[in-house]
């Protein structure tokens, strides 16, 4: 015990564990690999880059390793708070909030500043940092690195190294191993080996990562990226008619079947990077009422803002003559407004008795915005669609969602807000999985509510604000449009209360049929099995 005052009420020894001389060694090794990046960063010139660069990354994942190794394999299975209230990396100290500005500060200057790296222009060569990427680059794809290049690089080291330390961590659980392995596997080839390929293969095709699905990519049906895929012929059109599958086939039938984990927890680099390098940081999360409202207004909205976004997008490169395009800017609009419609129905008939009264006026505030102004453009003779240019809203979009929120907010702030920022609040696609899986999805997270001891694990280790325990206690089912199935609360719980399921929904206890005590024979619900 420290020498200093301790407040706590706590039984056991509170404060944080001192690290031990392996681990201390273990961090000189990885801080070597971040001062070779840092020296880069402030344009030193190594003789051999390649070798250096290796250096860099093979010291940073050595060490990464060993410490993971010493702080795990020492102790048994299982998961233990480890303090981590009581660690200013982990608690909103001094050493979180410095981490938290470090890694803003790269962010920004890596989306709005890539010089300050080194990024080469008007035919130049880098320097710098992305200098020293060159190697890679050129070993995988032919072609300099560009600031996207290092900073896809970076991230995969991190979920490849982090993941190792994620499944050491939680080597007691089989399913957060298999999840863990998916997600390193999908970054690894989907997000970074294979575009890098498909570059050689066709230097003409765009930037195309597998696993990113609309609104993700919001940039797919840019009229730029549309042309420059049809133009590379049948490699090019058959991603173009993955994308749109991938949005109307692929996703509503894996949600269905898995709920939204399929994707934000096994195969999504965002949320592979909040699971494996801010694991360290998920208990951060505010598990608040207040939160949770602005979650949800926050997160719908920026949902209907992409759809608007790509609506207007498409609607100023299609055609006006119908001899000409069968496809033109009016049946575009028709089959928008169509497709909306028809959704806010279905919904509105068959799921109203599962929404609560504000998701109802929600759901209609927002159809009627879209109606209006839908509306307004077809039948008046406005140049502007949604009352502001295509680009305007394309760019806003691109700045303060794309870039502001998924990157600088969304992950620099993990020390600070916890590490599913942006999943929570800002990701388009979390929305719309999380509709699904709502409202037509077998996925469920089961509970067993005489087993519950209110120990508060499964609540304090939620990335997304969930209050599992309240949903322990009373033996409810956990059905969230948040909940990304990371199963993280069933890995800690003590008394395996909690359990992911996405069998058939006969047979379940509802919320709405049983709460607490003797209000229904739970017998009859088992005898239904």
């Amino acid at each position: 015990m420290s020498n200093k005052i301790n407040h706590s009420m706590s039984l056991a020894k509170p404060d944080a564990v001192d690290i031990s001389n392996k681990q201390k060694i273990a961090l000189a090794i990885g801080i070597i690999g971040l001062f070779i990046l840092t020296l880069a960063l402030f344009n030193t010139n190594f003789p051999n880059k390649g070798l250096f660069l290796t250096g860099a990354l093979g010291l940073i994942t050595i060490g990464t390793i060993i410490y993971s190794r010493d702080a795990y394999l020492t102790k048994k299975e299982g998961i233990k708070n480890d303090s981590v209230w009581f660690k200013s990396i982990s608690s909103r100290g001094v050493w979180g909030w410095l981490v938290g500005i470090i890694l803003t500060s790269f962010y920004i200057v890596l989306y709005f500043f890539p010089k300050y790296l080194g990024l080469g222009t008007d035919g130049a060569e880098n320097s710098g940092l992305i200098s020293l990427f060159d190697p890679l680059s050129k070993l995988l794809s032919g072609r300099p690195a560009s600031q996207w290049f290092v900073y896809g690089t970076l991230y995969t080291v991190a979920i490849l190294v982090f993941g190792y330390k994620f499944i050491l961590k939680y080597r007691h659980n089989r399913y957060e191993q298999i999840r863990t392995i998916s997600v390193m596997f999908f970054q690894l080839a989907f997000a970074f080996l294979i575009p890098e390929f498909m570059y050689v293969i066709n230097s003409d095709l765009p930037y195309y990562d597998l696993k990113s699905i609309w609104p993700l990519n919001y940039y797919l049906f840019d009229q730029w990226s549309v042309k420059a895929l049809l133009s590379t012929g049948n490699i090019g059109l058959a991603l173009l008619i993955f994308g749109i599958l991938s949005i109307f086939v692929i996703t509503p039938i894996l949600t269905y079947k898995y709920g939204k984990r399929w994707y934000c927890s096994w195969v999504c680099g965002c949320g592979g990077l909040a699971e494996t390098a801010g694991d360290a940081f998920r208990h951060l999360s505010d598990k608040s009422q207040f939160a949770w409202k602005v979650e949800r207004w926050v997160i719908h909205s920026v949902l209907v803002f992409v759809v608007l976004m790509t609506t207007a997008v498409v609607y100023t490169y299609l055609g006006y003559d119908p001899n000409k395009y069968w496809l033109t800017r009016k049946v575009f609009l028709f089959l928008v407004a169509a497709i909306l419609t028809l959704v806010f129905a279905l919904v509105m008939i068959f799921k109203r008795n599962e929404l609560g009264k504000d998701s109802k006026y929600g759901a209609i505030g927002y159809f009627v915005i879209i109606a209006v102004l839908v509306g307004m453009h077809l039948f008046s003779s406005q140049t502007k669609l949604f009352l502001f240019k295509a680009e305007t809203l394309r760019v806003v979009y691109g700045f303060l969602i794309g870039a502001i929120f998924s990157g600088v907010i969304g992950t620099g702030f993990y020390p600070i807000f916890g590490n599913r920022v942006w999943c929570r609040f800002g990701c388009p696609l979390a929305a719309i999985l999380g509709f699904q899986q709502r409202l037509f999805s077998k996925f469920r997270i089961t509970t067993n509510g005489g087993q519950c001891i209110s120990c508060g694990n499964c609540s304090t280790y939620c990335e997304m604000g969930i209050d599992v325990r309240a949903y322990a206690q009373k033996g409810e089912n956990i059905v969230r449009s948040s909940c990304v199935g990371c199963g993280i609360c069933s890995a800690v719980c003590p008394r395996g209360v909690l359990k992911l399921e996405n069998g058939p929904e006969e047979g379940r206890i509802n919320p709405t049929e049983i709460l607490l005590g003797n209000d229904v024979d739970l017998m009859d619900f088992v005898n239904k099995k």
